[in-house]
Protein backbone atom coordinates (compact mmCIF):
# COMPACT_ATOMS: atom_id res chain seq x y z
CA UNK A 1 0.00 0.00 0.00
CA UNK A 2 2.97 2.12 0.70
CA UNK A 3 4.00 1.76 -2.76
CA UNK A 4 0.87 4.06 -4.23
CA UNK A 5 1.48 7.47 -3.57
CA UNK A 6 0.52 8.27 -7.33
CA UNK A 7 -2.28 7.42 -9.54
CA UNK A 8 -3.37 8.14 -13.00
CA UNK A 9 -6.53 7.34 -14.79
CA UNK A 10 -7.04 7.74 -18.33
CA UNK A 11 -10.18 9.17 -19.75
CA UNK A 12 -12.07 12.18 -18.03
CA UNK A 13 -15.70 10.69 -19.53
CA UNK A 14 -18.73 10.06 -17.15
CA UNK A 15 -16.38 7.17 -15.43
CA UNK A 16 -12.58 8.30 -15.39
CA UNK A 17 -13.33 11.44 -13.68
CA UNK A 18 -14.96 10.49 -10.81
CA UNK A 19 -12.84 7.64 -10.53
CA UNK A 20 -10.06 10.32 -10.52
CA UNK A 21 -11.44 12.41 -8.29
CA UNK A 22 -12.18 9.65 -5.51
CA UNK A 23 -8.69 9.35 -5.39
CA UNK A 24 -7.71 13.16 -4.49
CA UNK A 25 -10.27 12.45 -2.17
CA UNK A 26 -8.23 9.84 -0.49
CA UNK A 27 -5.24 11.36 -0.55
CA UNK A 28 -3.52 9.90 -3.55
CA UNK A 29 -1.51 12.54 -6.11
CA UNK A 30 -4.11 12.55 -8.87
CA UNK A 31 -3.58 13.18 -12.76
CA UNK A 32 -6.58 13.01 -15.28
CA UNK A 33 -5.22 12.62 -18.65
CA UNK A 34 -7.63 12.61 -21.95
CA UNK A 35 -6.61 14.07 -25.54
CA UNK A 36 -9.29 16.61 -25.81
CA UNK A 37 -9.12 19.31 -23.70
CA UNK A 38 -12.79 20.03 -24.06
CA UNK A 39 -13.13 16.87 -22.14
CA UNK A 40 -11.12 17.89 -19.57
CA UNK A 41 -12.92 21.02 -19.24
CA UNK A 42 -16.07 19.44 -18.70
CA UNK A 43 -15.01 17.05 -15.87
CA UNK A 44 -13.00 19.26 -13.92
CA UNK A 45 -16.54 21.53 -13.98
CA UNK A 46 -18.88 18.34 -13.41
CA UNK A 47 -16.50 17.64 -9.84
CA UNK A 48 -16.23 21.52 -9.01
CA UNK A 49 -20.11 20.91 -8.98
CA UNK A 50 -20.25 17.51 -7.07
CA UNK A 51 -18.03 19.10 -4.64
CA UNK A 52 -19.93 22.13 -4.24
CA UNK A 53 -23.02 20.05 -3.14
CA UNK A 54 -20.83 17.75 -1.29
CA UNK A 55 -19.95 20.50 1.15
CA UNK A 56 -23.43 22.41 0.93
CA UNK A 57 -24.54 19.15 2.45
CA UNK A 58 -22.08 18.67 5.26
CA UNK A 59 -19.99 15.40 3.32
CA UNK A 60 -16.82 17.06 2.65
CA UNK A 61 -15.71 20.15 4.62
CA UNK A 62 -14.51 23.24 2.47
CA UNK A 63 -10.28 22.36 3.55
CA UNK A 64 -11.02 19.18 2.69
CA UNK A 65 -12.69 19.47 -1.01
CA UNK A 66 -10.27 22.32 -2.05
CA UNK A 67 -7.36 19.63 -0.52
CA UNK A 68 -8.67 17.47 -2.68
CA UNK A 69 -8.47 19.69 -5.67
CA UNK A 70 -4.92 20.74 -4.99
CA UNK A 71 -4.00 17.11 -5.34
CA UNK A 72 -6.01 16.79 -9.02
CA UNK A 73 -4.55 17.39 -12.22
CA UNK A 74 -5.64 17.81 -15.52
CA UNK A 75 -3.62 17.01 -18.57
CA UNK A 76 -3.52 15.99 -22.52
CA UNK A 77 -0.05 14.21 -22.41
CA UNK A 78 -0.34 10.44 -21.64
CA UNK A 79 3.38 10.80 -20.28
CA UNK A 80 3.03 13.29 -18.23
CA UNK A 81 0.38 11.45 -16.21
CA UNK A 82 1.85 8.03 -16.59
CA UNK A 83 5.10 8.84 -15.89
CA UNK A 84 5.25 8.58 -12.72
CA UNK A 85 2.48 7.28 -11.45
CA UNK A 86 2.60 4.13 -9.20
CA UNK A 87 -1.38 2.85 -10.47
CA UNK A 88 -2.76 3.59 -13.87
CA UNK A 89 -6.83 3.26 -14.13
CA UNK A 90 -7.87 3.48 -17.67
CA UNK A 91 -11.32 4.29 -18.14
CA UNK A 92 -11.24 4.94 -22.00
CA UNK A 93 -13.84 3.77 -24.84
CA UNK A 94 -15.29 -0.02 -24.38
CA UNK A 95 -13.40 -1.23 -27.80
CA UNK A 96 -10.54 -3.52 -27.27
CA UNK A 97 -8.53 -2.21 -30.37
CA UNK A 98 -8.63 0.83 -28.21
CA UNK A 99 -7.45 -0.25 -24.84
CA UNK A 100 -4.53 -2.40 -26.29
CA UNK A 101 -3.46 0.66 -28.22
CA UNK A 102 -3.41 2.67 -24.64
CA UNK A 103 -2.06 -0.44 -22.61
CA UNK A 104 0.70 -0.86 -25.38
CA UNK A 105 1.52 2.97 -24.56
CA UNK A 106 1.82 2.48 -20.99
CA UNK A 107 3.60 -0.43 -21.10
CA UNK A 108 6.52 1.89 -22.50
CA UNK A 109 5.39 5.47 -20.72
CA UNK A 110 5.44 3.94 -16.68
CA UNK A 111 8.01 2.37 -14.21
CA UNK A 112 8.58 -1.88 -14.13
CA UNK A 113 6.49 -1.58 -10.71
CA UNK A 114 3.46 0.43 -11.49
CA UNK A 115 0.26 -1.38 -11.75
CA UNK A 116 -2.58 -0.88 -14.82
CA UNK A 117 -5.63 -1.34 -14.56
CA UNK A 118 -8.50 -1.08 -16.68
CA UNK A 119 -12.10 -0.02 -15.78
CA UNK A 120 -13.88 -2.18 -18.54
CA UNK A 121 -16.95 -3.85 -17.60
CA UNK A 122 -16.40 -6.58 -19.64
CA UNK A 123 -13.26 -6.65 -21.49
CA UNK A 124 -10.80 -8.94 -19.46
CA UNK A 125 -6.94 -7.73 -18.72
CA UNK A 126 -5.69 -11.31 -20.08
CA UNK A 127 -6.95 -9.55 -23.64
CA UNK A 128 -4.72 -6.34 -22.82
CA UNK A 129 -1.58 -7.97 -20.81
CA UNK A 130 0.37 -9.06 -23.48
CA UNK A 131 1.04 -5.64 -24.77
CA UNK A 132 2.25 -4.37 -21.76
CA UNK A 133 5.58 -6.16 -21.26
CA UNK A 134 4.84 -6.54 -17.29
CA UNK A 135 1.34 -8.98 -17.68
CA UNK A 136 1.69 -9.38 -13.77
CA UNK A 137 0.94 -6.13 -13.15
CA UNK A 138 -2.29 -6.13 -15.03
CA UNK A 139 -6.12 -6.58 -13.76
CA UNK A 140 -9.87 -5.60 -13.99
CA UNK A 141 -10.55 -2.79 -11.92
CA UNK A 142 -14.33 -2.22 -12.64
CA UNK A 143 -16.06 0.75 -10.56
CA UNK A 144 -20.08 1.22 -11.38
CA UNK A 145 -22.17 3.89 -12.20
CA UNK A 146 -21.64 6.69 -10.75
CA UNK A 147 -18.29 6.01 -9.05
CA UNK A 148 -18.89 9.15 -6.70
CA UNK A 149 -22.17 7.17 -5.37
CA UNK A 150 -21.06 3.42 -5.93
CA UNK A 151 -19.20 1.24 -3.38
CA UNK A 152 -18.66 -1.23 -5.03
CA UNK A 153 -15.38 -2.18 -6.75
CA UNK A 154 -14.63 -5.63 -8.68
CA UNK A 155 -10.92 -6.46 -8.80
CA UNK A 156 -10.49 -8.96 -11.68
CA UNK A 157 -6.94 -10.98 -11.48
CA UNK A 158 -6.09 -12.77 -15.07
CA UNK A 159 -4.02 -16.21 -14.94
CA UNK A 160 -0.96 -13.55 -14.63
CA UNK A 161 -2.01 -10.99 -12.26
CA UNK A 162 0.45 -11.74 -9.06
CA UNK A 163 -1.34 -12.34 -5.54
CA UNK A 164 1.03 -8.54 -5.29
CA UNK A 165 -0.81 -6.41 -7.92
CA UNK A 166 -4.05 -7.66 -6.37
CA UNK A 167 -3.18 -6.62 -2.42
CA UNK A 168 -2.22 -3.20 -3.83
CA UNK A 169 -5.43 -2.64 -5.94
CA UNK A 170 -7.52 -3.65 -2.82
CA UNK A 171 -5.81 -1.18 -0.46
CA UNK A 172 -6.32 1.64 -2.69
CA UNK A 173 -9.96 0.34 -2.79
CA UNK A 174 -10.24 0.89 1.01
CA UNK A 175 -8.21 4.11 0.89
CA UNK A 176 -10.89 5.58 -0.95
CA UNK A 177 -13.48 4.04 1.08
CA UNK A 178 -14.60 1.56 -1.62
CA UNK A 179 -15.63 -1.39 -1.31
CA UNK A 180 -12.91 -3.97 -3.27
CA UNK A 181 -14.20 -7.48 -3.79
CA UNK A 182 -11.59 -9.81 -5.79
CA UNK A 183 -11.96 -12.05 -8.56
CA UNK A 184 -10.06 -14.90 -9.07
CA UNK A 185 -11.24 -15.56 -12.20
CA UNK A 186 -12.00 -13.55 -14.95
CA UNK A 187 -15.13 -13.57 -17.27
CA UNK A 188 -16.66 -11.43 -19.65
CA UNK A 189 -19.17 -9.08 -17.61
CA UNK A 190 -17.41 -10.07 -14.60
CA UNK A 191 -20.41 -11.24 -11.63
CA UNK A 192 -22.82 -7.45 -10.85
CA UNK A 193 -23.01 -7.08 -15.14
CA UNK A 194 -23.93 -10.99 -16.01
CA UNK A 195 -26.34 -10.89 -12.81
CA UNK A 196 -27.49 -7.86 -14.23
CA UNK A 197 -27.58 -8.64 -17.60
CA UNK A 198 -30.10 -11.68 -17.08
CA UNK A 199 -32.38 -9.70 -15.07
CA UNK A 200 -32.43 -7.12 -18.06
CA UNK A 201 -32.90 -9.73 -21.01
CA UNK A 202 -35.57 -11.42 -18.48
CA UNK A 203 -36.97 -7.91 -17.91
CA UNK A 204 -37.61 -6.97 -21.53
CA UNK A 205 -38.09 -10.48 -22.61
CA UNK A 206 -41.82 -10.01 -20.30
CA UNK A 207 -42.57 -6.09 -21.65
CA UNK A 208 -42.15 -7.79 -25.61
CA UNK A 209 -44.08 -10.30 -24.89
CA UNK A 210 -46.53 -8.08 -23.64
CA UNK A 211 -46.96 -9.50 -19.92
CA UNK A 212 -46.37 -6.26 -18.48
CA UNK A 213 -45.22 -2.66 -19.52
CA UNK A 214 -42.28 -1.47 -18.47
CA UNK A 215 -42.77 0.64 -15.91
CA UNK A 216 -44.97 -1.90 -13.71
CA UNK A 217 -42.01 -4.27 -14.12
CA UNK A 218 -39.94 -1.43 -12.49
CA UNK A 219 -42.41 -0.76 -10.02
CA UNK A 220 -42.90 -4.80 -9.30
CA UNK A 221 -38.78 -4.96 -9.00
CA UNK A 222 -38.96 -2.11 -6.78
CA UNK A 223 -41.51 -3.12 -4.38
CA UNK A 224 -41.19 -6.45 -4.55
CA UNK A 225 -37.59 -7.29 -4.84
CA UNK A 226 -36.87 -4.23 -3.38
CA UNK A 227 -34.48 -2.66 -5.80
CA UNK A 228 -33.67 0.94 -5.73
CA UNK A 229 -34.12 1.05 -9.43
CA UNK A 230 -36.01 -0.96 -11.93
CA UNK A 231 -34.37 -2.26 -14.83
CA UNK A 232 -35.78 0.02 -17.66
CA UNK A 233 -34.80 2.74 -15.26
CA UNK A 234 -31.57 1.66 -14.94
CA UNK A 235 -31.01 1.13 -18.38
CA UNK A 236 -31.45 5.00 -18.75
CA UNK A 237 -29.43 6.31 -16.68
CA UNK A 238 -26.67 4.25 -17.71
CA UNK A 239 -27.29 4.97 -21.27
CA UNK A 240 -29.22 2.48 -23.25
CA UNK A 241 -25.83 3.15 -25.81
CA UNK A 242 -23.51 1.71 -23.11
CA UNK A 243 -25.88 -1.26 -22.47
CA UNK A 244 -26.13 -2.05 -25.96
CA UNK A 245 -22.44 -2.37 -26.24
CA UNK A 246 -21.80 -4.23 -23.15
CA UNK A 247 -24.25 -6.86 -24.50
CA UNK A 248 -22.77 -6.69 -27.85
CA UNK A 249 -19.18 -7.14 -26.24
CA UNK A 250 -20.24 -10.15 -24.58
CA UNK A 251 -21.94 -12.07 -27.45
CA UNK A 252 -19.21 -11.01 -29.75
CA UNK A 253 -16.70 -13.16 -27.22
CA UNK A 254 -19.37 -15.39 -26.53
CA UNK A 255 -21.27 -16.03 -29.89
CA UNK A 256 -24.10 -16.95 -27.61
CA UNK A 257 -27.60 -15.75 -29.33
CA UNK A 258 -29.07 -15.26 -26.31
CA UNK A 259 -26.76 -12.01 -25.19
CA UNK A 260 -27.19 -10.16 -28.20
CA UNK A 261 -28.78 -7.10 -27.22
CA UNK A 262 -32.51 -6.97 -27.82
CA UNK A 263 -34.42 -4.92 -30.45
CA UNK A 264 -36.64 -2.85 -28.64
CA UNK A 265 -32.71 -1.76 -27.22
CA UNK A 266 -31.36 -1.65 -30.79
CA UNK A 267 -34.28 0.19 -32.08
CA UNK A 268 -33.97 3.26 -29.59
CA UNK A 269 -30.27 3.69 -29.76
CA UNK A 270 -30.70 4.01 -33.68
CA UNK A 271 -32.96 6.29 -32.93
CA UNK A 272 -30.40 8.49 -30.74
CA UNK A 273 -32.87 7.72 -27.27
CA UNK A 274 -30.46 6.54 -25.24
CA UNK A 275 -31.76 7.54 -21.81
CA UNK A 276 -31.47 10.97 -19.15
CA UNK A 277 -28.54 12.17 -21.50
CA UNK A 278 -30.60 12.34 -24.26
CA UNK A 279 -34.16 13.17 -22.67
CA UNK A 280 -35.78 10.10 -23.82
CA UNK A 281 -34.89 6.35 -23.67
CA UNK A 282 -37.22 3.58 -21.84
CA UNK A 283 -39.10 6.60 -20.16
CA UNK A 284 -39.32 10.15 -21.64
CA UNK A 285 -37.58 12.69 -19.16
CA UNK A 286 -38.65 16.37 -18.94
CA UNK A 287 -35.88 19.00 -19.20
CA UNK A 288 -35.63 19.54 -15.28
CA UNK A 289 -34.85 15.85 -15.36
CA UNK A 290 -38.14 14.48 -14.12
CA UNK A 291 -40.00 11.58 -16.34
CA UNK A 292 -42.95 12.65 -18.32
Amino acid sequence: MSDVKQIAVVGAGQMGHQIAMLCALGGFETKLQDVSDAALSMAKESLEGHMARWVAKGRLSQEERDAAFARLQFTTSLRDAASAADLVIEAVVEKLSVKREVFQQLGTLTRGHTILATNSSTIVSSKLADVTGKPDKVCNMHFFFPPLVMKCVEVVMNEFTSQETADAVLAVCERIDRRGVLLRKEISGFVANRILGALQREAVALYEAGVADFKDIDTICQTALNHPIGPFALMDLSGLDVVQFVMQQQYEETGDEHLKPFAGLVERVEQGHLGRKTGKGWYDYAPEGGSK
